[in-house]
Protein backbone atom coordinates (compact mmCIF):
# COMPACT_ATOMS: atom_id res chain seq x y z
CA UNK A 1 0.00 0.00 0.00
CA UNK A 2 2.77 2.50 0.74
CA UNK A 3 4.47 1.72 -2.88
CA UNK A 4 1.17 2.15 -4.34
CA UNK A 5 0.80 5.55 -2.68
CA UNK A 6 4.19 6.72 -3.27
CA UNK A 7 3.42 6.02 -7.05
CA UNK A 8 0.23 7.86 -7.23
CA UNK A 9 2.40 11.15 -6.39
CA UNK A 10 4.91 10.74 -8.90
CA UNK A 11 3.39 13.25 -11.90
CA UNK A 12 3.03 11.19 -15.37
CA UNK A 13 4.64 12.07 -18.67
CA UNK A 14 6.35 11.21 -21.74
CA UNK A 15 9.46 9.93 -20.08
CA UNK A 16 7.81 7.95 -17.51
CA UNK A 17 8.93 4.31 -18.03
CA UNK A 18 7.13 1.24 -17.80
CA UNK A 19 4.46 -0.29 -19.72
CA UNK A 20 1.66 0.61 -17.41
CA UNK A 21 2.31 3.86 -17.55
CA UNK A 22 3.73 4.54 -20.92
CA UNK A 23 0.68 2.28 -22.30
CA UNK A 24 -1.96 3.06 -19.96
CA UNK A 25 -1.70 6.32 -17.62
CA UNK A 26 0.03 8.16 -20.17
CA UNK A 27 -2.67 8.22 -22.86
CA UNK A 28 -5.30 9.03 -20.02
CA UNK A 29 -3.22 11.81 -18.92
CA UNK A 30 -2.47 13.28 -22.53
CA UNK A 31 -5.87 13.44 -23.00
CA UNK A 32 -6.86 15.27 -20.10
CA UNK A 33 -4.66 17.59 -20.85
CA UNK A 34 -5.66 17.83 -24.71
CA UNK A 35 -9.71 18.14 -24.04
CA UNK A 36 -8.48 20.85 -21.06
CA UNK A 37 -6.37 23.00 -23.60
CA UNK A 38 -9.81 22.50 -25.85
CA UNK A 39 -12.08 24.59 -23.18
CA UNK A 40 -9.23 27.38 -22.47
CA UNK A 41 -7.56 25.31 -19.95
CA UNK A 42 -10.49 23.50 -17.55
CA UNK A 43 -8.85 20.56 -16.11
CA UNK A 44 -12.28 20.17 -14.23
CA UNK A 45 -14.72 20.34 -17.20
CA UNK A 46 -11.57 18.03 -19.11
CA UNK A 47 -12.50 15.37 -15.74
CA UNK A 48 -16.13 15.24 -16.56
CA UNK A 49 -15.56 15.33 -20.43
CA UNK A 50 -12.98 12.14 -20.62
CA UNK A 51 -15.01 10.58 -18.14
CA UNK A 52 -17.86 10.61 -19.76
CA UNK A 53 -16.54 9.44 -22.98
CA UNK A 54 -14.49 6.89 -21.48
CA UNK A 55 -17.86 5.55 -20.31
CA UNK A 56 -19.45 5.20 -23.21
CA UNK A 57 -16.83 3.27 -24.93
CA UNK A 58 -16.89 1.13 -22.52
CA UNK A 59 -21.02 0.80 -22.97
CA UNK A 60 -20.59 -2.09 -25.54
CA UNK A 61 -18.93 -4.10 -23.13
CA UNK A 62 -21.02 -3.26 -20.11
CA UNK A 63 -23.84 -4.26 -22.17
CA UNK A 64 -21.81 -7.72 -23.32
CA UNK A 65 -21.83 -8.11 -19.26
CA UNK A 66 -25.15 -7.83 -18.50
CA UNK A 67 -26.75 -9.55 -21.67
CA UNK A 68 -24.34 -12.35 -20.08
CA UNK A 69 -25.60 -12.26 -16.71
CA UNK A 70 -29.35 -12.02 -17.61
CA UNK A 71 -28.48 -15.23 -19.52
CA UNK A 72 -27.31 -17.40 -16.73
CA UNK A 73 -30.28 -15.97 -14.59
CA UNK A 74 -32.57 -17.06 -16.81
CA UNK A 75 -30.62 -20.48 -16.55
CA UNK A 76 -30.55 -20.54 -12.74
CA UNK A 77 -33.82 -22.83 -12.43
CA UNK A 78 -32.59 -25.37 -14.14
CA UNK A 79 -28.50 -25.29 -12.48
CA UNK A 80 -30.14 -25.22 -9.09
CA UNK A 81 -32.11 -28.44 -10.32
CA UNK A 82 -29.02 -30.06 -11.51
CA UNK A 83 -27.00 -28.78 -7.99
CA UNK A 84 -29.63 -30.40 -5.51
CA UNK A 85 -29.73 -33.54 -7.97
CA UNK A 86 -25.91 -34.24 -7.33
CA UNK A 87 -26.36 -32.31 -3.82
CA UNK A 88 -25.87 -35.23 -1.86
CA UNK A 89 -24.39 -37.76 -4.81
CA UNK A 90 -21.02 -35.30 -4.83
CA UNK A 91 -20.20 -35.92 -1.30
CA UNK A 92 -20.17 -39.69 -1.63
CA UNK A 93 -18.68 -39.56 -5.12
CA UNK A 94 -16.02 -37.60 -6.85
CA UNK A 95 -16.66 -38.69 -10.24
CA UNK A 96 -20.27 -37.42 -9.64
CA UNK A 97 -19.26 -33.81 -9.84
CA UNK A 98 -17.63 -33.97 -13.29
CA UNK A 99 -20.94 -35.31 -14.59
CA UNK A 100 -22.53 -32.26 -12.74
CA UNK A 101 -20.53 -29.86 -14.55
CA UNK A 102 -21.17 -32.55 -18.35
CA UNK A 103 -24.64 -31.33 -17.83
CA UNK A 104 -24.00 -27.76 -16.87
CA UNK A 105 -22.20 -27.25 -19.88
CA UNK A 106 -24.32 -28.81 -21.95
CA UNK A 107 -26.93 -26.95 -20.75
CA UNK A 108 -24.93 -23.66 -21.41
CA UNK A 109 -24.21 -25.32 -24.88
CA UNK A 110 -28.19 -25.62 -25.69
CA UNK A 111 -29.43 -22.38 -24.35
CA UNK A 112 -25.83 -20.92 -25.94
CA UNK A 113 -24.70 -19.58 -23.20
CA UNK A 114 -21.08 -18.74 -22.23
CA UNK A 115 -20.69 -18.14 -18.29
CA UNK A 116 -17.15 -16.98 -19.24
CA UNK A 117 -18.73 -14.13 -21.33
CA UNK A 118 -19.46 -11.90 -18.21
CA UNK A 119 -16.03 -11.72 -17.31
CA UNK A 120 -13.92 -11.38 -20.10
CA UNK A 121 -15.55 -6.94 -19.95
CA UNK A 122 -14.76 -7.17 -17.51
CA UNK A 123 -10.76 -7.34 -17.58
CA UNK A 124 -10.81 -4.95 -20.46
CA UNK A 125 -13.01 -2.24 -18.13
CA UNK A 126 -10.84 -2.30 -14.93
CA UNK A 127 -7.31 -1.57 -16.61
CA UNK A 128 -9.23 1.53 -18.39
CA UNK A 129 -10.31 3.08 -15.11
CA UNK A 130 -7.68 2.10 -13.08
CA UNK A 131 -5.01 4.25 -15.95
CA UNK A 132 -7.95 6.73 -15.65
CA UNK A 133 -7.82 7.12 -11.90
CA UNK A 134 -4.20 7.71 -11.71
CA UNK A 135 -4.11 9.74 -14.60
CA UNK A 136 -6.20 12.03 -12.87
CA UNK A 137 -3.57 11.75 -9.85
CA UNK A 138 -0.49 11.89 -11.26
CA UNK A 139 -1.24 14.84 -14.08
CA UNK A 140 0.92 17.62 -12.67
CA UNK A 141 -1.57 20.47 -14.16
CA UNK A 142 -4.89 19.51 -12.50
CA UNK A 143 -3.49 19.73 -9.03
CA UNK A 144 -2.61 23.61 -10.14
CA UNK A 145 -6.24 24.60 -11.52
CA UNK A 146 -9.40 25.44 -9.44
CA UNK A 147 -13.15 23.87 -10.72
CA UNK A 148 -16.43 25.57 -9.66
CA UNK A 149 -15.90 25.97 -5.94
CA UNK A 150 -13.07 23.89 -5.29
CA UNK A 151 -9.31 23.21 -6.56
CA UNK A 152 -9.10 20.36 -7.97
CA UNK A 153 -5.61 19.44 -6.04
CA UNK A 154 -7.47 19.87 -2.67
CA UNK A 155 -10.25 18.11 -0.55
CA UNK A 156 -13.35 20.10 -1.40
CA UNK A 157 -13.18 22.18 1.87
CA UNK A 158 -17.48 22.09 2.52
CA UNK A 159 -17.18 18.32 1.99
CA UNK A 160 -19.82 18.93 -0.75
CA UNK A 161 -18.73 16.89 -3.36
CA UNK A 162 -17.63 13.53 -1.11
CA UNK A 163 -21.02 13.53 0.21
CA UNK A 164 -22.81 13.78 -3.43
CA UNK A 165 -20.56 11.36 -4.39
CA UNK A 166 -21.46 9.11 -1.41
CA UNK A 167 -24.89 9.10 -2.09
CA UNK A 168 -24.69 8.83 -5.92
CA UNK A 169 -22.44 5.89 -5.03
CA UNK A 170 -25.31 4.09 -2.56
CA UNK A 171 -27.76 5.28 -5.69
CA UNK A 172 -26.14 3.37 -8.22
CA UNK A 173 -25.45 0.45 -6.12
CA UNK A 174 -29.07 0.30 -4.75
CA UNK A 175 -30.64 0.66 -8.17
CA UNK A 176 -28.86 -3.19 -8.94
CA UNK A 177 -29.12 -4.58 -5.49
CA UNK A 178 -31.83 -7.34 -7.05
CA UNK A 179 -28.52 -8.54 -9.25
CA UNK A 180 -26.86 -9.11 -5.71
CA UNK A 181 -26.06 -11.70 -3.19
CA UNK A 182 -27.32 -10.64 0.32
CA UNK A 183 -23.10 -10.26 1.20
CA UNK A 184 -23.27 -7.81 -1.57
CA UNK A 185 -25.63 -5.89 -0.19
CA UNK A 186 -23.59 -5.23 2.58
CA UNK A 187 -21.35 -3.34 0.29
CA UNK A 188 -24.43 -1.33 -0.97
CA UNK A 189 -23.96 0.76 2.58
CA UNK A 190 -20.08 0.34 2.69
CA UNK A 191 -18.96 1.74 -0.54
CA UNK A 192 -20.90 4.90 -0.24
CA UNK A 193 -19.07 5.68 3.44
CA UNK A 194 -15.86 4.59 1.94
CA UNK A 195 -16.09 7.10 -0.35
CA UNK A 196 -17.05 10.05 1.84
CA UNK A 197 -14.22 9.33 4.12
CA UNK A 198 -11.85 8.77 1.20
CA UNK A 199 -13.54 12.03 -0.78
CA UNK A 200 -12.68 14.26 2.74
CA UNK A 201 -8.62 13.29 2.56
CA UNK A 202 -8.11 12.86 -1.17
CA UNK A 203 -8.14 15.86 -4.08
CA UNK A 204 -11.15 17.34 -5.12
CA UNK A 205 -10.56 15.93 -8.22
CA UNK A 206 -11.14 12.83 -8.02
CA UNK A 207 -14.22 13.76 -5.99
CA UNK A 208 -15.48 14.97 -9.21
CA UNK A 209 -14.45 11.64 -11.50
CA UNK A 210 -16.70 9.62 -8.90
CA UNK A 211 -19.64 11.87 -9.01
CA UNK A 212 -19.87 12.19 -12.99
CA UNK A 213 -18.77 8.10 -13.11
CA UNK A 214 -21.80 7.64 -10.63
CA UNK A 215 -24.31 9.76 -12.41
CA UNK A 216 -23.89 8.21 -15.93
CA UNK A 217 -24.17 4.67 -14.19
CA UNK A 218 -27.08 5.82 -13.07
CA UNK A 219 -28.51 6.81 -16.04
CA UNK A 220 -26.53 3.53 -17.59
CA UNK A 221 -28.40 1.37 -14.99
CA UNK A 222 -31.95 3.29 -15.53
CA UNK A 223 -32.05 2.57 -19.28
CA UNK A 224 -30.24 -0.88 -19.30
CA UNK A 225 -31.71 -2.36 -16.11
CA UNK A 226 -34.42 -0.86 -14.45
CA UNK A 227 -36.34 -0.30 -17.56
CA UNK A 228 -35.60 -4.01 -18.80
CA UNK A 229 -36.74 -5.50 -15.64
CA UNK A 230 -40.16 -3.79 -15.68
CA UNK A 231 -40.70 -4.11 -19.33
CA UNK A 232 -40.20 -7.99 -18.54
CA UNK A 233 -42.14 -7.69 -15.35
CA UNK A 234 -45.39 -6.17 -17.77
CA UNK A 235 -44.54 -8.99 -20.23
CA UNK A 236 -44.92 -11.91 -17.73
CA UNK A 237 -48.18 -10.23 -16.27
CA UNK A 238 -49.78 -9.92 -19.77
Amino acid sequence: MTACGSVEHVPITAETEGVWNHFFVYPMSWLLIYVAELFNGSYGLAIVLVTIVVRLALLPLVLKQQKSTRALQTLRPEMEKLQNKYKEATKKDPKKQQEMQKELFSLYQQHGVNPMAGCLPLFVQLPVMMAFYFAIMRTEQIALHTFLWFDLGNPDPLYLLPLIAGATTFMQVRMTAAQLNDQMKIMMYIMPVMIIVAGMTLPSALSLYWVVGNIFMIVQTYFTVTRFEQQTAQVSKT
